[in-house]
């Protein structure tokens, strides 16, 4: 009899651990890919499972016609091939042409360096041309737009990443950056091996401070202990920031040799640097903006890359010119968040597999409004 009971109680003890095991937040789902070292970083509770996912608006909706719009696009510093923010811009404007029988689109990107009168030309010779809509891509067109769409009443403009510009003709493409990047911050403290990760921004402007404040609270939503490197390639009106993939090699690699060994950036066109030193490194990195895994310009180093925060520019730019040859642009969104898939993360590589159900519970709750994610950093 105590040989029988002792069993039991060996048995007993067995199905609790197995039990807490399954509950943990750092469950085995994580272990399968990071092993036992990451499991330990992660503290918080593994969130509620989610329900199924919404769908987008640019999804829905009776067949448009939008062969009538004659479209100019007018790049931030980078332009078409930065493999981040302007590329997802010009994927709007290619499903557009596909899906809505767009044929007349125009391109003209932004220097690092121009100033002010630049832009206001940029934007006044496209108007001038005869486009519209002209769409601005970039704060840094705020001014701009402000200054030359009263000249252009009849003229249809568009801005992304503002919502300052105050006119009838003006269409503000605003996104919840920071609850994506909550996301990439709780990925980067189930996948870090070390308990220490790193952001990377490309300029200190408080648009870039929303990538940042979100990573954060990511983080530290999933984690207690984890430690967090935090630092941007230049400081506000230095938009070279964004264009300069050797100070971002630099700048992850300090971080990396810190200690860091998972890299969120929000840098543009400096993310192959930070991308670049991750592989050399023998670290992981987090794109942003668009799917970084698939995009050619970054392919060298697509295997250190385990998901990005993705900020559908494509998606608004497509529902708005949608919603514009329709003729109706009160269907838009106020801001494209995660409830309207305007922000995501993506699978590409399958490096998030094991923890989708985890940042999917996670959306859910902020989808709900369980979690509020802050826009500004919480240091």
């Amino acid at each position: 009899m105590r040989g029988t009971a002792l069993a039991a109680a060996a048995m007993a003890g067995a199905l609790v651990l197995a039990g807490c095991a399954k509950d943990s937040g750092a469950g085995n789902n994580n272990n399968a890919s990071t092993g036992d070292q990451s499991a330990s970083c992660v503290t918080a509770p593994k969130p509620p499972a989610a329900a199924a996912a919404s769908t987008s608006s640019s999804q829905a909706g009776e067949k448009v016609d939008g062969s009538k719009l004659k479209v100019a696009l007018a790049f931030d510093v980078g332009g078409r091939g930065d493999a981040s923010f302007n590329d997802s811009a010009a994927a709007g404007t290619d499903k557009a042409k596909a899906e809505l029988g767009v044929t007349s689109v125009t391109e003209s990107t932004a220097a690092a360096t121009e100033d002010e009168a630049a832009k206001s030309q940029r934007l006044d010779q496209l108007a001038s041309q005869g486009f519209s809509p002209v769409i601005a891509v970039g704060f840094a067109y705020a001014k701009a737009v402000g200054a030359i769409a009263p000249k252009y009443p009849n003229t249809q403009f568009a801005i992304v990443d503002d919502d300052s510009v105050k006119a009838p003709n003006v269409t503000p493409l605003v996104f919840a950056e920071e609850q994506g990047s909550f996301l990439a911050g709780v990925a980067a403290a189930y996948k870090s091996k070390k308990c220490h990760v790193g952001f990377v921004g490309g300029v200190n402007t408080p648009l870039i401070q929303k990538f940042e404040a979100g990573f954060l609270q990511g983080v530290k939503a999933a984690s207690s202990k984890a430690k967090i490197e935090d630092e941007y390639l230049t400081p506000a009106g230095d938009f070279s920031g964004f264009q300069d993939p050797a100070k971002g090699n630099v700048k992850a690699a300090a971080q990396i040799a810190k200690g860091a060994d998972v890299i969120y950036h929000a840098a543009g066109a400096s993310g192959k640097g930070v991308f670049e030193a991750a592989k050399s490194n023998n670290a992981m990195a987090i794109g942003v903006d668009s799917d970084q895994y698939n995009q050619k310009t970054v392919e060298a180093s697509k295997d250190v890359i385990i998901t990005s925060m993705l900020k559908r520019v494509d998606v608004a730019v497509f529902d708005y010119l949608r919603a514009l040859a329709k003729g109706d642009l009160t269907t838009l969104p106020k801001r494209f968040d995660l409830k309207v898939d305007g922000i995501g993360y993506a699978t590409s590589g399958g490096k998030v597999d094991d923890i989708k159900d985890v940042l999917d519970g996670y959306k859910a709750q902020i989808v709900s409004g369980a979690i509020t994610v802050s826009d500004k950093p919480q240091k």
